[in-house]
């Protein structure tokens, strides 16, 4: 188990207590002095199957041993990709029973936010422009996310939360784990950036 490529075989692959340390040891290997053993390519290549290989899997605990893997590397992905080539099944994340797969969920979407959010806090910064990631695409993005987990509140919601004035106060659950990347997407972006989400959404 000395690379970060064998340790998502085990994960896949072997029985469950192998495959709990497997997941627990990929931190270990990727910030090591002694880390060097997996190509680029390796990680672009597990990232990039990702979903594949999460929908092959049966049992649950090896799901959540799959995802939390995947959020620790995750941030290695190949920049060629679009910053939201996996949204569409990370929103799918947010809402499962699992807490910890959740949580890895939020923090992969978040960590997007950054990139994405570069040019509404640096609109100066000219380097942006020049990106392959351009403001008109970030803006398009930011705009699916937004609208996706505003529909997910929609649905997501129960009566048992109005009386939960704050939202680390809220109970674990889908609902909370979708407030937490809404309350990061408005400290990027700002409550003014996505007051005009919502006033396009309202008039068409």
């Amino acid at each position: 188990m000395g690379t970060i490529k064998e340790c998502f075989e085990i994960i896949l692959n072997s029985e469950r207590e192998k495959s709990l340390i497997a997941a627990r040891q990929i931190r270990k290997i990727l910030y090591s002095s002694k880390s060097g053993g997996d190509s680029f390519d390796d990680i672009k290549n597990i990232i990039d199957g990702s979903f594949g290989e999460y929908y092959k899997i049966k049992e649950d605990w090896r799901q959540e041993n799959f995802i939390i893997a995947l959020s620790v590397v995750y941030f290695l992905r190949d920049k060629n990709h679009s910053p939201d080539f996996l949204f569409p099944w990370f929103l799918q994340l947010l809402q499962h029973h699992n807490g910890y797969i959740r949580h890895a969920a939020v923090r992969m979407i978040t960590g997007e936010l950054g990139p994405l959010t570069v040019h509404i806090r640096f609109p100066d910064d000219q380097r942006f422009s020049a990106e392959i990631l351009n403001s008109e695409k970030a803006d398009k993005i930011l705009f699916f996310l937004f609208t996706n987990l505003h529909n997910l509140l929609i649905t997501l919601w129960i009566p048992k939360y109005k009386k939960y004035k704050y939202i680390d106060s809220l109970p674990p659950s889908p609902y909370k784990s979708v407030q937490m990347v809404l309350i990061e997407m408005d400290n990027m972006c700002g409550t003014e950036y996505l007051d005009n989400f919502i006033r396009f959404i309202q008039d068409k």
